[in-house]
């Protein structure tokens, strides 16, 4: 998906700049998505729209690769529409499921602060769209206005004491526990992209929310199927649908 570099720069990147992602794209609905993203969250509204005077839109085809572990990081992306996930392959061959981002997630974020090489592949599971901006360009912007940076150290410095948090809370849950929590993350992931509340469908695997829970596929599967007999999802291929949000927390500890 890049040269043979490994860069994934955007005049390099194949999620090329569509005519109808131009088209639908405005400055304030640029500025709307930022807001919406943590990293962004103490930013005032002319910093926003700094940054996004800098944002390229981008368009990723499912299963298309926007950047490979161990590829230069010169780029974060917001996502617009649509969902990616960021995997990792294991030396006997498996995929393992780090991550899943979907409208107004942020991804590749160190890129903004320094050069890197990426730590993990991320791939569009379905056709997303998203925003790029140029980790060079954002780094620019921070040195013309200081208030930027000091900004996002404080939304990065919430974000890292939040995930420490995260992390303490799953080290003493249950896998029944942790499987719960991935799954109501998804599931108000995918409520805010839906506009009524009818069932809830989640496209994820067995695999992916096992992986995500940090537990064995087999544990995760177990689970589920209480779930199912509870009536609380019903199982298909590759996805599931949630019938009772709210039932999924009497099984978080």
């Amino acid at each position: 998906m890049e040269d043979s570099a490994g860069g994934d720069a955007l005049s390099r990147s194949v999620g090329v700049i569509s005519p109808a992602a131009m088209a639908g794209m405005r400055s304030e609905d640029v500025v709307e998505l930022l807001a919406r993203v943590p990293v962004f969250s103490t930013l005032e509204s002319e910093d926003l729209e700094r940054i996004a005077d800098l944002a390229v839109p981008r368009v990723f085809e499912p299963g298309q690769v926007v950047f490979r572990e161990g590829d230069a990081s010169d780029t974060c992306y917001i996502v617009r529409s649509g969902h990616a996930r960021a995997i990792r392959g294991h030396v006997d061959g498996r995929t393992i499921t780090l991550a899943r981002f979907g409208p107004g997630d942020i991804f590749g974020e160190l890129a903004l602060f320094e050069d890197e090489r990426r730590s993990a592949t991320v791939e569009a599971i379905e056709q997303c769209s998203a925003v790029a901006v140029l980790g060079p360009d954002m780094r620019r912007l921070m040195v013309e206005h200081a208030g930027i940076s000091a900004r996002l150290v404080i939304a990065l410095g919430r974000r890292l004491r939040e995930t420490n948090e995260r992390l303490s809370r799953q080290s003493f849950q249950t896998v029944q526990s942790r499987v719960a929590v991935v799954l109501s993350e998804l599931v108000a992931q995918a409520l805010a992209e839906q506009s009524d509340g009818a069932d809830v469908t989640v496209v994820a695997t067995q695999a992916d929310l096992a992986q995500l829970a940090g537990s064995s596929r087999e544990s995760a599967s177990r689970f589920l199927a209480v779930l199912e007999r509870a009536g609380v999802i019903s199982q298909g291929r590759g996805r599931l649908v949630v019938h009772d949000p709210e039932a999924l927390q009497q099984y978080v500890f």
